[in-house]
């Protein structure tokens, strides 16, 4: 089953169309449950999209709001995802602190902090955890999350948290397929002319690439035209 896909103009317009997607699943899954747990990856759309998200009115009380995958670098580095989440939402929203669940990258055993990040996803979305919500991006390489071709973390089924190898000089913590595949609805988010071969990919479930492996049946694509192609 290929997931529902939506065409828009420009990335600036996809980041808007994602913010307004996201708000709405937020809003069903706190009138549903009592919460709403959000998990989002990093990339230059994503920061469009969480600035517009920002402006949306939302029932920030019941969000909680995860990393699907985050770098291995030191607090307030230029290449943690947690330096332009800061940026572009949580500086302007009312998430409460203990809501906020980074990815534990700064410990230096990363065997405990992967453990530390899986019991604390159990303890808030329940056994095994159930995200409302992942983001997810898509490489020129086919990758998602820090899924990347040929890493051992593509493989790993017992877990949803795992340490992936090097990647553009950086190892990583990412989400697991496990846990991506359990989630309720998946967002994509895929914007430029270098990602039109993976995106039909990815639309044909391709399991050559990570991407292909994320299940379809509740996903949306949201796309500029540069990666849809014709």
């Amino acid at each position: 089953m290929i997931p529902k896909v939506e065409v828009l103009e420009t990335a600036a317009a996809v980041a808007e169309a994602a913010a307004d997607f996201i708000a709405a699943e937020a809003r069903s899954s706190i009138d549903a449950r009592g919460a709403f747990s959000f998990a989002v990856s990093g990339g230059r759309t994503p920061w469009l999209m969480l600035r517009a998200l920002a402006s949306r009115e939302l029932p920030w009380a019941g969000v909680h709001l995860w990393q699907v995958d985050e770098r291995v670098a030191p607090d307030g580095d230029a290449d943690r995802n947690l330096t332009q989440l800061r940026e572009s939402l949580l500086s302007t929203v009312p998430l409460a602190p203990a809501h906020v669940h980074a990815m534990p990258v700064t410990t230096p055993d990363m065997g405990a902090a992967v453990r530390e990040y899986s019991a604390s996803l159990t303890a808030v979305a329940g056994d095994p955890p159930v995200l409302d919500l992942v983001h997810l991006g898509l490489g020129s390489d086919g990758h998602t999350a820090s899924l990347v071709p040929g890493d051992p973390a593509l493989e790993v089924t017992d877990a949803d948290v795992a340490l992936a190898g090097p990647y553009q000089g950086r190892r990583r913590m990412t989400l697991t397929f496990p846990v991506i595949n359990r989630a309720r609805r998946v967002l994509w988010v895929v914007t430029g002319a270098d990602k039109s071969v993976m995106l039909r990919r990815l639309l044909d479930a391709d399991r050559g690439i990570p991407a292909g492996r994320v299940c379809q049946d509740r996903a949306l694509v949201l796309a500029d035209r540069l990666a849809a192609g014709e």
